[in-house]
């Protein structure tokens, strides 16, 4: 029948949403993981990785139904909501690869001091005290600290920070594009006639 037939729509669009699901299962489990070791405690963090991948486990799981039962209304909804997911992500995307060395700087001071977890989880990763200077008078959990030899984490920080922004923007951009497909594939799917069903009905 062709890639423009009913039977390719139906199957490129279920491989879409497994590979959806896989990575939402797969985004709960590194931030479970990252929990249980006690590689992440802020529990923020943790709780915003699982939200978010409970949320596209839920989305792909709408898509990979309506896609097999050729629901109209799930298929609807599917392909409004992932429109979404992709006007945020792209926008989230674009950000990180556009933001300056200033901006930059200004946000991670700030979610510095908006959690005092990350500050530990930060402090103990990258052996370092502080953000832009070490308070001798307050703790710290850095392997370097009883022998007063550290160093602020704000320039140890800033060593990977612009690395991560453009890795996580060009993940963030490329997912996107696979959301703009997905919405593709589910208004030509909806438009399509199944051979399965009654010749003269248009589902």
């Amino acid at each position: 029948m062709g890639c423009a037939g009913f039977t390719c729509s139906k199957h490129a669009l279920c491989a879409l949403n497994i590979l959806y699901v896989m990575v939402s299962l797969l985004m709960i489990g590194i931030a479970a993981w990252g929990k249980w070791f006690g590689l992440v405690s802020s529990f923020q963090v943790v709780g915003g990785i699982i939200g978010v991948g409970v949320f596209l486990f839920f989305v792909a799981l709408a898509g990979l139904i309506g896609a097999m039962k050729h629901h109209q209304v799930l298929l609807f909804f599917y392909m409004v909501v992932l429109f979404m997911v992709f006007i945020v992500q792209f926008s989230v995307s674009s950000a990180c690869l556009a933001i300056n060395r200033e901006q930059q700087d200004h946000l991670l001071e700030v979610g510095w001091n908006n959690s005092q977890s990350t500050q530990r989880d930060v402090e103990k990763s990258l052996n370092c005290c502080g953000f832009k200077q070490v308070d001798p008078n307050l703790t710290c959990d850095a392997a370097c600290f009883p022998n007063r030899s550290c160093l602020p984490c704000a320039d140890k920080i800033q060593e990977h920070a612009g690395e991560v922004l453009h890795f996580v923007g060009g993940i963030g951009l490329f997912f996107s594009f696979t959301e703009v497909l997905g919405v593709w594939l589910t208004y030509r799917y909806r438009n399509q006639k199944d051979p399965r069903a009654n010749p003269s009905a248009f589902l």
